[in-house]
């Protein structure tokens, strides 16, 4: 499983990306994050609000963080 957390680095994507990492130690899923901070590459991905979470390709949030309970339920599929 891939993720990438994508923001430029404000608190909101630190705790994003801290969620994500906790997560998936929980679920014992085997997963790589990829911390995407550079705005172009951002806008690559079609979402204009950080921070903003994709899971193999499919962005699952954007412009919030999401609770944990939510991406452990992204990791379970």
């Amino acid at each position: 499983m891939e993720i990438k957390v994508l923001g430029p680095g404000c608190a909101k994507c630190t705790k994003t990306e801290k969620l994500v990492q906790d997560a998936i130690k929980e679920t014992g899923v085997e997963a790589t994050v990829e911390k995407v901070t550079d705005m172009m590459q951002i806008a690559s991905y079609g979402v204009f609000g950080t921070p903003s979470v994709i899971v193999d390709g499919e962005v699952k949030c954007t412009g919030k963080v999401p609770k944990k309970k939510d991406i452990i339920s992204w990791l379970e599929k």
